[in-house]
Order: C-alpha cells, then sequence, then structure tokens
C-alpha cells in the first residue's frame, strides 16, 4: 500500500508540475522606462527590479494597442481589436465588447483545469445593454471565464464608482440605489463643472461629471454611496482580493488576472506613498504599485508555491503624463522619461504606445535574463493553450500565436510579424517598422539601429516598404463583422 501511495503520490506531483499557477499582473500606463529595471532612477521599483532580477526580461514585449480596452480585449480573445466593431476606449455603462460564444483566455485555463480569477480594472463592458446596477450584471467576468471576479466596471476616472463582485455591486445598500448616465446629468449630487470648488484635484480638461470622493469623474452616477470606492485605498483593496483568491485556491491550479488601476487617473495614492518619489504623484503611484507586485510575491512565497507559479508582468499600454487632471505630473517629472528611448506613449502608433514592460518568471523552469524576442500579450491564449494541451476551438483567437518557447526562453525567436494600433495600425516585420500613410506619408524605420523612430528611410527600402504593405494588407484583409477590407484601409490612412 505504501509503494503504491508513493507511486501515486508522483504521478500528482508530476501532474501539478505540468500545471504551474499563472499570475498575469497587467499594470495600467506604465511605461517602458518607468520602472528601475529599465533605466528609471527618480522613481524606484524594489520590488519590480528583484522580481525582473528573477525573470525573463523582454525588450520588444508589447500590448497589441495603445489604449487599454482594445488592449485588453486582445488579452482576453486572441484577436486583433481593430477587427472588431466597438472595441475602442469604453463608457462606463458600455455592453460587455466580448462574445461570450467565442472562447476566451480564462475559458481555456477552466478546460484546463485552472481555477480562474479577475481583480481588478475590467474596461471591456458589462451586460447587453441598460446595465441594472442594483440587480445581477450578467454577462459579464463569470460568463467570459472567470470563476472568481472583483472588477472596477471601467476606470478610476468614470463612474459607475464602484467594485463588481460576482456579477453584483459589492457593498450596495438597496435603499440607496445606483443610476449611471453617459448622456445628461442625474441626480441632485454635485458635478465637477458646476462646483470645481469641492474639488479635490483640479481639473485639466474634462472629467467634469459627478464628484466622488472629492474627484470629478466622466459620466454621471447617483446613489450607491455604501458601496462606493476610496481612492486612496483602492491599490491596497484590489491587491487584498488578488491575495486572498491565491489564499483560497493555493493548491492549485489557478489564474489570476490582476488588472492594477495604477498608475492611471486620477492618481490619488495612499499616505503613505504621498510624496514618496522624486517626481511628484506620478512617480508616487508607481512606487505603490511596486508595493501591490511585493504584497502578491509575497503570498506565493508564504504559501510556499512561488516556485510552481508562473508569474507575468506587464502594461495595457505605454505611458501619458497629463490625461485630463491638474495633478503636477508634467511639471515634477524632474528628468524622469516614462517611455525610456522610445518615441511617443499612449494613445500613439510609436514604439512607446506599445512597447511596454514584460517579465516572465517562473523559479527552475525560466532561466533568468534578457530577450529580444518579439512577443505580445494577444499570444497567451495561444501559447498556454499548447503548453497545457488544450485545443483552441476554430474562430478563437484568430490573431494569437503560439510563442511559448520564447516565453520560456527556450527559444531566442518569437513572433515574425506583429500589427500595433493606435488610432490607425502599423506593422512590425522584424526589426522593421512600417507606418503606412501618417500625414500622407508613408513611414519606414529600422529600430534594430533607430529605436527612437526618429529617422523616416521609406524612400531608402522602396522594397522593404512595398513588402510590408502587401503583408499588412494580408493581415487585416478580413474583419469581424463583415466589414470590407477597403472600409478598414480607408479608415486607418487617418491620422
Amino acid at each position: 500500500m505504501r509503494k503504491i501511495f508513493s507511486v501515486l503520490f508522483c504521478i500528482a506531483g508530476a501532474a501539478a508540475a505540468e500545471r504551474p499557477n499563472v499570475v498575469f499582473i497587467l499594470s495600467d500606463d506604465i511605461g517602458y522606462g518607468d520602472v528601475g529595471f529599465q533605466g528609471a532612477t527618480k522613481v524606484k521599483t524594489p520590488n519590480l527590479d528583484k522580481l525582473a532580477s528573477q525573470s525573463l526580461r523582454f525588450t520588444d514585449g508589447h500590448a497589441t494597442s495603445s489604449t487599454c480596452t482594445p488592449s485588453r480585449y486582445a488579452i482576453m480573445t486572441g484577436e486583433y481589436p481593430w477587427r472588431k466593431k466597438g472595441t475602442g476606449v469604453l463608457p462606463g455603462d458600455a455592453r460587455l465588447i466580448i462574445d461570450v460564444k467565442r472562447e476566451t483566455l480564462p475559458q481555456m485555463f477552466q478546460k484546463a483545469g485552472y481555477k480562474t480569477g479577475a481583480v481588478g480594472k475590467w474596461h471591456l463592458g458589462l451586460g447587453d445593454g441598460d446595465v441594472n446596477w442594483n440587480g445581477e450584471i450578467k454577462p459579464g467576468a463569470r460568463e467570459v471565464g472567470f470563476d472568481f471576479s472583483c472588477i472596477m466596471p471601467a476606470t478610476g476616472d468614470r463612474v459607475p464608482c464602484v467594485f463588481v463582485e460576482n456579477n453584483r455591486v459589492a457593498n450596495l445598500d438597496p435603499g440607496d440605489p445606483i443610476s449611471v448616465s453617459y448622456g445628461k446629468k442625474i441626480g441632485s449630487e454635485p458635478t465637477g463643472r458646476e462646483n470645481p470648488g469641492l474639488l479635490k484635484m483640479k481639473l485639466a480638461e474634462g472629467h467634469d461629471g459627478t464628484i466622488v470622493n472629492g474627484i470629478s469623474r466622466i459620466g454621471f452616477m447617483s446613489g450607491g454611496k455604501s458601496a462606493r470606492w476610496n481612492d486612496e485605498n483602492l491599490a491596497r483593496d484590489l491587491t487584498k482580493k488578488a491575495v486572498g483568491f491565491i489564499e483560497e485556491n493555493k493548491d492549485g491550479p489557478f489564474f489570476l488576472y490582476l488588472a492594477t488601476h495604477d498608475i492611471h487617473v486620477p492618481r490619488v495614492p495612499h499616505p503613505d506613498f504621498q510624496g514618496s518619489s522624486q517626481c511628484g504623484v506620478r512617480g508616487d503611484v508607481i512606487q505603490q504599485l511596486d508595493a501591490t507586485v511585493a504584497d502578491v510575491l509575497a503570498a506565493l512565497e508564504r504559501l510556499k508555491i512561488a516556485d510552481n507559479t508562473i508569474v507575468i508582468f506587464s502594461s495595457d499600454n505605454g505611458p501619458v503624463v497629463d490625461d485630463g487632471y491638474a495633478d503636477g505630473a508634467e511639471k515634477n517629472l524632474n528628468g524622469h522619461k516614462p517611455a525610456g528611448e522610445l518615441r511617443g506613449g499612449k494613445y500613439t502608433i510609436w514604439e512607446g504606445g506599445t512597447r511596454v514592460p514584460f517579465l516572465v518568471r517562473w523559479p527552475g523552469r525560466v532561466k533568468p535574463g534578457v530577450s529580444d524576442a518579439l512577443v505580445c500579450q494577444i499570444d497567451l491564449l495561444a501559447s498556454f493553450a499548447a503548453f497545457l494541451g488544450q485545443k483552441v476551438p476554430e474562430g478563437a483567437g484568430p490573431d494569437s500565436q503560439n510563442v511559448m518557447p520564447a516565453l520560456l526562453g527556450e527559444s531566442k525567436t518569437g513572433r515574425t510579424t506583429l500589427v500595433e494600433d493606435s488610432r490607425f495600425v502599423a506593422l512590425r516585420d522584424a526589426s522593421w517598422k512600417f507606418v503606412p500613410f501618417l500625414n500622407g506619408d508613408q513611414q519606414l524605420f529600422d529600430l534594430a539601429s533607430d529605436i527612437g523612430e526618429s529617422k523616416n528611410i521609406a524612400t531608402d527600402h522602396p522594397d522593404i516598404v512595398e513588402k510590408c504593405a502587401g503583408e499588412l494588407a494580408k493581415i487585416r484583409s478580413t474583419r469581424d463583422e463583415g466589414v470590407p477590407k477597403e472600409t478598414v484601409q480607408k479608415k486607418q490612412q487617418k491620422p
């Protein structure tokens, strides 16, 4: 009997080793140069730096898009967001934009026997139209594939400012129902436009709707006062939920998608981090993000599951400094370069828009170091499906590629091409960057010698331009919902 038990124990151990836990920490608006392990000195990120020293660090790791909703859509679906109508930056009351009939990243993990959890920023829409915030909100994260979820419906600067936990608003008082509008003012609560004197964070532009916690937001809401989050505690509240999910599922395997609010606006750090950096409030929330990462990693160590957990850290898009609030972020940069040596940032088609920090840690399996392989968050679906022996159904993950050998450090090669997305698209082909019809001109850069995209060499390499243009046309020749190719091309030519 002892021998049989020993054999069964070994088999179970081998199976567990083949199904590591996966923690994907997706930060918000963190740029390529915003972290110490990629050159930042005016902000301190010791925990992220330690994680980087234990990880394979990708110098050419990307989100698909230079804004949040599209890049998150790509992660969940394995589909380029520009293929599907309605994947732009969403209001807080938008309907769910993910087709629940198509397999998603978390559903793939579920099929492989994983418990799945989503904590933090969602911004992919909820419900199928006019959301009733006072009842069950579906379809939502559960229908997309998460067994547990505690999410912000949209962003910190958009109403409603509440957590939705397992498809219902958390801590809601039925006697104080929530109403939300993005068309006109509702209720009697003050707005930033009408009462700027009530604001603890002044406006730069927009964000002049309902005031919540002394900060006016995009859109209008009334009710739900017991359910509203406190901005200063937001990072800690989300971290607590994430750690709680890890503790509950420590026997694994589990997949945790932790989408932090930091460092998106409004930037309101906990008092412990206020004034902690050398470059103002934006630097303070970077350091707060670093503490979130520390708490998650500490939980893995405390529960003795760190060695069997893959940790991925990245960002949804590149950096932005002034983004609608007069928080002094621009004035207080103090020499800090959020995008590092890259050109552009959030909202732009340049490398700074989609090339972001990208770390993969798996102790004992992934050798720490640096890789210049071209990898993208859109590939997590196909990569983990292949790794876990899961077949991706036809029609699912159409643009996701298996780059698991690169993610594990077993290959120096990732993707050969990648479409980067802003208001229009560009193509990465190895080290070439092709930007069609920007301000009427085709542009080509050799990132191997010009990572800052400072010199357009399109006229010097007409053969490369022709090759890239043909490849880009081939990739975008199909699109969801039957939108003709000509319509897509015409739209993308507008800067």
